[in-house]
């Protein structure tokens, strides 16, 4: 694979068997780099842009991908009030691009979405025909996509999921992790409720995924919306908790951890309460369930100090 010059499309040779990632950097993106097959292509900026939507056909059409993977979004939540224009832009009209990619290629399309298409106030956690009722404007443009999508191409598989976190990248164990080393005291919001899924497990969800439709005789018959995230229910308070008494076994001392409410953090956009996700429907179709966030955050909090060769943590690991 080799460039043409700086900023021009990555000049491919087309060559069927490309499993097309997009989000080149992301979490997710990374993890299935990781983990998927030979010929799996993530690709990114400046190659494909989700901020201009009518170069995504140029860039599917130099891979001539057997599925697409949309792993990319607009996901600064705070950023997205001041910028709707933006994100809506990468949530709701370059998905509707790749879908329509997919549908007129007649290849699988898998589709990300977010728990935040809800507003948090069920009290119970949501199944997939729940209203979508999002609070802000990253959860508006994400609920968009999804209807978007759908509309050019039914037969795409759309997976809500939630509390992304890895080893790598700007996540919330991660910087929990960082805090912990450098503070010795933390206050963190006890009054919002979701589930934390680690991105090798959803990677992996999506592979398997990819794998039913490999031998399915009718792919169609897959298609619609799955909540796919990590087993289990946490608060933010109760996730910092667990991954901060999992750092002491690595030498971090424990810091005092201060519960607190969304009142008293606010930010720009507001947080929905309580966004679980009923996974019923993945486990019942495709045989899918998710590890529990105990046990991928305890993983996870490992990766981050095997590979802290630099100090990330203030330390010698």
């Amino acid at each position: 694979m080799s460039k043409t010059r700086r900023g021009d499309l990555l000049s491919l040779e087309p060559r069927r068997g490309n499993l097309l990632v997009v989000g080149k950097n992301g979490q997710l993106a990374t993890s299935l780099g990781k983990l998927g097959p030979e010929g799996l292509l993530r690709i990114g900026r400046p190659d494909l842009d989700l901020d201009q939507p009518d170069t995504l056909e140029k860039a599917c059409d130099a891979v001539q991908p057997t599925a697409i993977i949309n792993a990319a979004a607009w996901t600064a939540v705070d950023l997205a009030e001041n910028e709707p224009e933006a994100a809506t832009r990468a949530n709701r009209d370059s998905p509707q691009k790749l879908a329509a990619f997919c549908a007129k290629s007649k290849i699988p399309f898998i589709h990300i979405s977010t728990d935040y298409v809800f507003d948090g106030k069920k009290g119970a956690p949501y199944v997939e025909s729940d209203p979508v009722s999002p609070l802000t404007v990253y959860g508006r443009t994400k609920a968009e996509g999804e209807q978007a999508v759908m509309a050019v191409n039914p037969s795409s598989i759309i997976l809500r999921t939630s509390w992304v976190y890895s080893a790598l990248g700007k996540n919330f164990v991660r910087t929990i992790v960082q805090a912990g080393a450098r503070t010795s005291s933390l206050r963190v919001v006890e009054d919002q409720k979701g589930c934390p899924t680690s991105s090798d497990d959803l990677a992996r969800a999506i592979l398997d995924i990819l794998k039913t439709l490999e031998k399915a005789d009718r792919k169609d018959i897959y298609a619609g919306i799955y909540h796919a995230c990590g087993t289990g229910a946490a608060t933010w308070y109760e996730l910092a908790t667990h991954v901060l008494r999992e750092a002491t076994l690595y030498g971090l001392p424990m810091p005092e951890i201060i519960p607190i409410t969304t009142q008293d953090w606010p930010t720009p956009a507001l947080r929905p309460a309580d966004t679980r996700l009923d996974t019923h429907k993945l486990q019942q179709v495709f045989g899918i369930t998710l590890p529990h966030w105990h046990k991928s955050t305890s993983t996870v909090v490992h990766e981050i100090f095997e590979q802290d060769t630099e100090g990330f943590l203030g330390k010698s690991v």
